[in-house]
């Protein structure tokens, strides 16, 4: 088995091999692929968190048989950022990035070596799911822009924000809403929903499209043009800048105990 290791701060996952194609999700420095298939130019991988497939600039992965030992480790940068040196040139990966090995240590993957500098490591394996906890993480991608396909802080989707909140606590989501969805338990009304439940919404054709973070049963936080904070009723969301509904809610879930 062959995997595809990203190399570079963030990667775009693309729908087909090229640099046109729509970006589909994107992989995070660290983050690897199985190698479905290859071209010139573009890799095809199934991605190792969430299953997703597409296609990955060759350029910016390292192409390796053997993982690095800490390559499905729990450890992910815990700051909005942090520092690791790249063949000796400094990069800066996101919040959540996974550390796949010690900090002030060479890690040789394929062509690249990396050193991480590591000074915000978040072990999700030991962190608990609080309210507190949970509103810390939210509030750190507050006004972060609506990227489709996006992952990182530099720029999320309504999915990804899910994803990778939900990852800093160990609990795995798959990438689209609509999968998200047939995760987790159902809550009945708004009025028993807490701080980490999901709120999901339909479009007209009755298809989940969108979903966000519940912080209590008035208030949701989502990424819906950049990640922000809006009053949600049990008709759905309305926008707090300029009082439209902008989402119709579909259906309540809990995933932490």
């Amino acid at each position: 088995m062959l995997y595809a290791v990203c190399c570079v701060p963030v990667s775009p996952l693309r729908a087909e091999s090229s640099h046109r194609s729509e970006m589909v999700s994107q992989l995070l420095m660290g983050e690897y692929g199985s190698v479905m298939e290859e071209k010139k130019d573009f890799i095809r991988i199934a991605h190792s968190y969430d299953g997703y497939e597409g296609w990955i600039q060759r350029s910016q992965v390292a192409i390796v048989d053997t993982l690095p030992a800490d390559a499905n480790g729990k450890v992910l940068v815990g700051d909005w950022v942090d520092k690791v040196a790249v063949n000796g040139s400094d990069a800066w990966i996101p919040m959540g990035a996974p550390l796949i090995g010690p900090a002030h240590q060479d890690i040789v993957i394929g062509p690249y070596k990396l050193r991480y500098h590591a000074a915000s490591p978040w072990n999700a394996a030991s962190a608990s799911p609080s309210t507190e906890a949970i509103t810390v993480r939210v509030m750190r991608y507050l006004n972060t822009p609506y990227l489709w396909g996006g992952r990182s802080v530099f720029g999320i989707d309504c999915s990804g924000f899910t994803q990778s909140i939900f990852r800093f606590f160990n609990k795995p989501l798959l990438r689209d809403a609509w999968q998200q969805a047939t995760q987790g338990e159902v809550i009945g009304f708004l009025q028993e929903a807490r701080c980490s439940d999901l709120a999901f919404f339909d479009n007209e054709e009755g298809r989940i499209t969108h979903v966000g973070i519940l912080l209590d049963e008035h208030r949701i936080i989502h990424a819906s043009g950049k990640v922000r904070i809006d009053p949600i009723d049990n008709a759905g969301i309305v926008n707090s800048d300029t009082g439209e509904r902008t989402h119709k809610l579909r259906v309540l879930k809990r995933y932490f105990e």
